[in-house]
C-alpha cells in the first residue's frame, strides 16, 4: 500500500480513487492539548562517602539563628553529599491563533496560523475539494505553497512555522501565511499542528483543524471561524471591520439584485475571521535536589543542608526515623525557620530562597539517635516529588551503613572493583561486559563440543539456531529499552562467520535478494500473474532469490490494498488458479514467493443501523466488534488500537481472539493452498508488532517483511543528519515482533535520497561511523530498498534522484540487510548493471550480516569495504582501496560509482 508519511482523511470504503495516509493517535488528546505520561519523577542518585579537605556550600540567605549552623558547613568534615536529579513536567499555557483576512488584491485572502509557544512547530495542512467525500484531503495548487514546504505524499503539504513578533501585544509568536488562490472548487483548509521538538501533535477538539471557504459546509465541531465576521477582531480594528463587512455585503446586495433565483444558491467564499484557542504544551524539567551530612562538634547532632534548584516556594515535608523501618518521628528543635507541624505526624518547612534567587536551601538538626532522615517535595497541593514511588530516605552517620559503604560492601562481595569515573553506579564497564562476553563464549563452547561429539539432524540444528535467534531479539530488546551502564564504544562486535542455511522463521537464510515483482500500473493488464510467470526463468537467471507479488485478494481498489473478502482471490492480477500457477513457476526456478497481506484494515461489505459500513460478509463476517473503537469514522466496538489509525476503511480490532485466530487460518491457507513462501506486511503501524509475532508464529514463513514507514526528521524543510529516532521506530516495532520479521529500511532510503539529490555524501554515516539506517543497527532485520510502487512508478510519490538510481543500488547490492529491487528498474536500461552487481554479491558471498568499515563520507564520495572482499564508491569524488597484502580489482564502474574485490 501507498507507504505513509503522515495523517490520513477519510474515505469511503466503496470509493475507487485509492488514497493512503495516516495520523498520529489523536484519540487521546483533549482539545489543544496533549496528555502527557512522563517518566518515573527521580532516578537513582549517584551516592558518595566522601571527606572533603575544603567543602563548601552554596552562599544560603541565613538568618541570626541559623547563620552558626551554616558555618559549621564551611569545614572540612562533611561526611556523606548525595544529589537526586528530579525529572518533572510543567505545563505551558498558549493559544493557537488562526487567522482569514483578505489580501491586498481584493481577489486573493490570507490565512495565518500561530503559535506563541515556544518549539520547532510544523504546520501539516492539505486542501478539501468540493466534490471529496468524508475527510478527504488533497494536495493545495502550488501558488499556494510557502517557501520552506515539503510535500507528503499527493495529500499534503508540512510548512515550518517561523518566529516573529506579534503586532498587537509584542511577544514572540510562530506563524505562518498561506496566500489563498480564488479557487472554487476548494472547500476547506485542513490543518493539524506539530511540535518537532516533542514530537506531539495538537488537534482541535479531537480533530483536524478545518478552514471552510465555502458557506455549505455546516456546523462541524472542529471547524475554526464557520460564520464570524472581521468584527471578532479586537479594539478599533475590528469596528472598522464591521463597517467594511457591511459595506460590501451592500454592495454585493446590489450587484445581485438583477440576477436569477439560481444566484442565490451559488457557494460563495466566507468573511474573514480572527480565533484564538487555548494549547496545553507539557515540557520535561530537569532539577536536582542535594543532600549533605556531617555532625556539630559542639552537640554531637546531625546536621543536614538540603538545596534544590526547583523553581518558587518549594516545602519540605520531612521527618526522622530510628531503624530501617522508617517510621516517620518529628524530632525536637530546633527547627528550621518557617516550620510547621503537621497532624503531629511531620514537619512541614519552607525553603528559604538562595542569594541570587536560583533555588532554595535549608539546615535541619537531627538528634544523633535518629538513623534516617525522611522527606518528600511539595511545589503546590498536586505536585509532590518523591523517589521512585517512595519517600527520600538519608541514612545518617550512626547508623552504621552509609549509602557509600553499603554499595562499596556490595561490590566487594560480587568480586568488582570500584573505578571512579569509569562505571555507573560504581559498575565497572570492562568488569561488567567481560562478565556477559564470557558466559556466551561458554555458551558457545558448549554447543561446539557437544556438535562434535555426536552429529545432529538438519532440523536439530534448526531448532538451535532458531532459539538462538530469538534470545538475540530477547537481548536486543532488553540493552535497547533501558539505560545502559556501559558505552557503546566498549562492545566489539565480533567478526560475523556465514549464516548457515535456515536461521529461524521469518528471517529466511541471510542471502536472499528480493525482487518486487510489480508496479502501480501491473492491475491494469488483468493478466498480471501470466505476464510475471513469463518472466519467471529471467529473474532467476539474474540471482533473484524471493519474489514479493501484488495483494492478492479482492479489493475495493484495483491496486488490492483495500481488501474486502480475504477468501476471495480473484482480483485485477489474475484468478486463483493462475496465481497457483505463477507462484509453482517460480518456485521451479528456485524462486520463493511472498504475499503482500493487508492486515491493518478490512473494507465493510455492508452498513451498520446507523448507515456506517462496519460489517463484513464472505467467509469472515466479522461485525463491528472487529473494527477498533478510537476510529470514529467507522464506530466500531472492538478495544481502542494499538498503533495508528488508516482512516480509509475499517481498522481491525486485533486484540480480539476471534479476529486473530481468523486472521492465523487464513494465513495458513494461503501457505498451503496457494504456496506462498512468507509475507509482505502492508502498514504494519497500525497494529502492535506483537500480534504479529502470534500471525508469524502460526503460519512459519521463510521470510517476512514489514511497512513501517514515517517520517524522517527535518528542520525548515532540511532533513536532519541524526535519524536515530526514526530507525529506533522501526527497530522497536522488528523487537516488538521479537525479531520473528524484518523491516523496510526506510532510514536509508531517505539519507541515500537526501545525500544523492543534494551531493551530501556525508550523510551516509552516522556519529559512530556506522551506517546511518536500520542497516546500522540490525542488519539482519533490514530490507534495503530505493524505490517501490508508492514511491516510483506512476505515483512517484517519493521517487529517488533521477539518474542516480544505479548509486542506490550499488550502495545496498554490497552492503548488509536484505537488498529488494524494484521492477521497473530491472526491467529497463539499468538490467546488466543490476544484474553485475547481484552477481558481485554472490560471488563474495555477501549477506544480510557482513560487516561495513566506512573509508570515507564526504561531501562528494562515499566509500566502505564490506567483509574485507569488496569495496564500494559512490558519487563524484575520488577514492582508490588501499594497497595492502590483498589487491584490488576494479569489476564494475558506472556513473559517479566504482566497485572493487579482492583479487583472486
Amino acid at each position: 500500500m501507498s507507504t505513509i508519511s503522515l495523517d490520513p482523511l477519510l474515505y469511503h470504503c466503496g470509493k475507487g480513487k485509492h488514497r493512503f495516509h495516516y495520523r498520529p493517535r489523536f484519540n487521546t488528546l483533549k482539545p489543544c492539548s496533549f496528555s502527557y505520561c512522563p517518566n518515573k519523577l527521580l532516578h537513582h542518585g549517584r551516592k558518595s562517602f566522601v571527606n572533603y579537605n575544603s567543602y563548601r556550600l552554596p552562599t544560603f540567605r541565613a538568618s541570626a539563628t541559623n547563620a552558626p549552623l551554616l558555618q559549621t558547613f564551611q569545614s572540612k568534615d562533611v561526611l556523606f553529599q548525595e544529589t537526586f536529579p528530579l525529572k518533572r513536567n510543567e505545563k505551558l499555557e498558549g493559544r493557537i491563533s488562526v487567522r482569514l483576512a483578505q489580501g491586498n488584491d481584493q481577489n486573493q485572502w490570507e490565512l495565518t496560523v500561530g503559535c506563541n509557544l515556544a518549539g520547532k512547530w510544523i504546520l501539516h495542512w492539505g486542501v478539501s475539494l468540493i466534490d471529496d467525500s468524508g475527510s478527504e484531503w488533497d494536495q493545495p495548487p502550488k501558488e499556494m505553497i510557502p517557501p520552506g514546504s515539503i510535500p507528503i505524499k499527493d495529500y499534503a503539504i508540512e510548512t515550518p512555522l517561523k518566529k516573529s513578533s506579534s503586532s498587537s501585544s509584542g511577544d514572540f509568536v510562530h506563524e505562518v501565511k498561506i496566500n489563498l488562490v480564488p479557487d472554487k472548487t476548494i472547500a476547506a483548509i485542513n490543518f493539524v499542528l506539530k511540535d518537532e521538538q516533542t514530537g506531539i501533535w495538537y488537534q482541535h477538539k479531537g480533530r483536524d483543524f478545518k478552514v471552510p471557504l465555502l458557506d455549505y459546509h455546516g456546523e462541524d465541531g472542529n471547524i475554526v471561524g464557520t460564520k464570524k465576521g472581521l468584527g471578532l477582531w479586537p479594539g478599533a480594528l475590528g469596528q472598522l471591520s464591521n463597517l467594511l463587512v457591511k459595506a460590501e455585503s451592500s454592495s454585493k446586495d446590489k450587484g445581485r439584485s438583477g440576477e436569477s433565483g439560481d444566484a442565490k444558491e451559488e457557494k460563495k467564499y466566507l468573511e474573514g475571521f480572527y480565533e484564538e484557542l487555548p494549547i496545553v504544551k507539557e515540557v520535561a524539567v530537569d532539577n536536582s535536589v542535594s543532600v549533605s551530612v556531617r555532625k556539630c562538634p559542639e552537640t554531637t547532632k546531625n546536621l543536614l543542608y538540603l538545596e534544590t534548584d526547583l523553581p518558587g516556594d518549594v516545602i519540605v515535608h520531612w521527618g526522622a526515623c530510628r531503624d530501617e523501618t522508617r517510621k516517620w518521628e518529628i524530632p525536637a528543635a530546633p527547627h528550621p525557620p518557617e516550620t510547621t507541624v503537621f497532624k503531629n505526624k511531620a514537619l512541614r518547612t519552607l525553603l528559604q530562597p538562595k542569594e541570587g534567587g536560583k533555588g532554595c536551601c535549608g539546615i535541619f538538626t537531627i538528634e544523633e539517635d535518629f538513623g534516617g532522615f525522611l522527606f518528600v517535595l511539595k511545589q503546590n497541593e498536586n505536585s509532590w516529588l518523591n523517589y521512585k514511588g517512595d519517600d527520600f530516605y538519608i541514612p545518617l552517620s550512626n547508623s552504621g551503613n552509609l549509602p557509600g559503604q553499603q554499595r562499596e560492601s556490595e561490590l566487594k562481595d560480587a568480586g568488582v572493583s570500584k573505578k571512579s569515573g569509569e562505571e555507573s553506579e560504581g559498575v565497572s564497564v570492562t568488569a561488567y561486559t567481560d562478565g556477559i562476553i564470557k558466559e556466551i563464549r561458554n555458551l558457545v563452547t558448549d554447543i561446539s563440543s557437544q556438535k562434535t561429539k555426536k552429529k545432529k539432524t538438519k532440523e536439530a540444528q534448526e531448532s538451535i539456531l532458531q532459539e538462538i535467534e530469538k534470545l538475540a531479539a530477547e537481548a536486543y530488546s532488553i540493552f535497547r529499552s533501558s539505560a545502559p551502564t556501559f558505552t557503546e564504544e566498549v562492545i566489539e562486535m565480533p567478526k560475523p562467520v556465514e549464516p548457515p542455511v535456515q536461521i529461524s522463521s521469518g528471517t529466511g537464510s541471510g542471502f536472499e535478494i528480493l525482487c518486487q515483482g510489480f508496479n502501480w500500473e501491473s492491475h491494469k493488464s488483468g493478466r498480471w500473474y501470466m505476464e510475471l510467470k513469463e518472466r519467471a526463468a529471467e529473474l532467476s537467471s539474474l540471482g533473484f532469490t524471493v519474489l514479493w507479488l501484488p495483494p492478492p485478494t479482492e479489493s475495493v481498489s484495483p491496486e488490492g490494498y483495500m481488501p474486502k473478502d480475504l477468501y476471495n482471490l480473484n482480483s485485477r492480477y489474475g484468478n486463483i488458479d493462475e496465481l497457483k500457477d505463477v507462484v509453482k513457476t517460480f518456485h521451479d526456478v528456485g524462486i520463493k514467493v511472498l504475499g503482500d497481506v493487508v492486515l491493518n484494515h478490512r473494507c465493510a461489505h455492508f452498513k451498520n443501523q446507523n448507515g456506517i459500513w462496519n460489517i463484513f460478509g464472505g467467509r469472515l463476517n466479522w461485525d463491528d466488534r472487529a473494527v477498533v473503537s478510537d476510529d470514529p469514522h467507522f464506530q466500531g466496538r472492538g478495544n481502542k488500537s494499538s498503533g495508528d489509525n488508516f482512516h480509509a476503511a475499517p481498522n481491525i480490532d486485533h486484540s480480539q481472539d476471534f479476529v486473530r485466530n481468523d486472521i492465523k487460518e487464513w494465513l495458513c491457507w494461503l501457505r498451503k493452498e496457494i504456496g506462498y513462501d512468507g509475507w509482505r506486511l502492508d502498514f504494519v503501524r497500525g497494529f502492535w508488532g506483537g500480534y504479529v509475532k502470534d500471525y508469524l508464529d502460526a503460519s512459519e514463513p521463510y521470510f517476512a517483511v514489514g511497512e513501517y514507514w514515517d517520517s524522517l526528521s527535518y528542520t525548515y524543510g532540511e532533513m536532519d543528519h541524526n535519524q536515530d529516532a526514526h530507525r529506533q521506530r522501526i527497530v522497536d516495532w522488528i523487537n516488538a515482533t521479537n525479531g520473528t520479521a524484518g523491516a523496510f529500511d526506510v532510514t536509508t532510503k531517505g539519507i541515500l535520497h537526501s545525500a544523492l539529490d543534494r551531493c551530501e555524501y556525508w550523510r551516509l554515516s552516522d556519529e559512530k561511523g556506522k551506517p546511518p539506517g536500520v542497516v546500522g543497527w540490525w542488519p539482519s532485520r533490514a530490507v534495503t530498498f530505493i524505490e517501490n510502487h508508492d514511491t516510483g512508478s506512476t505515483q512517484g510519490h517519493w521517487r529517488f534522484p533521477c539518474g542516480k538510481e544505479m548509486q542506490g543500488y550499488a550502495y545496498i547490492l554490497t552492503h548488509p540487510g536484505t537488498p529488494s529491487a524494484f521492477y521497473d528498474h530491472i526491467f529497463s536500461h539499468y538490467k546488466s548493471e543490476i544484474a553485475a552487481l547481484i552477481s558481485l554479491r554472490k560471488r563474495n558471498k555477501v549477506n544480510c550480516r557482513s560487516v561495513v568499515t566506512i573509508e570515507k563520507a564526504e561531501r562528494d564520495v562515499y566509500a566502505a569495504i564490506i567483509d574485507e572482499k569488496v569495496a564500494v564508491k559512490i558519487g563524484p569524488g575520488n577514492f582508490e582501496p588501499p594497497s595492502g597484502s590483498s589487491g584490488w580489482s576494479l569489476v564494475i564502474e558506472g556513473k559517479d560509482y566504482k566497485v572493487w574485490e579482492v583479487s583472486k
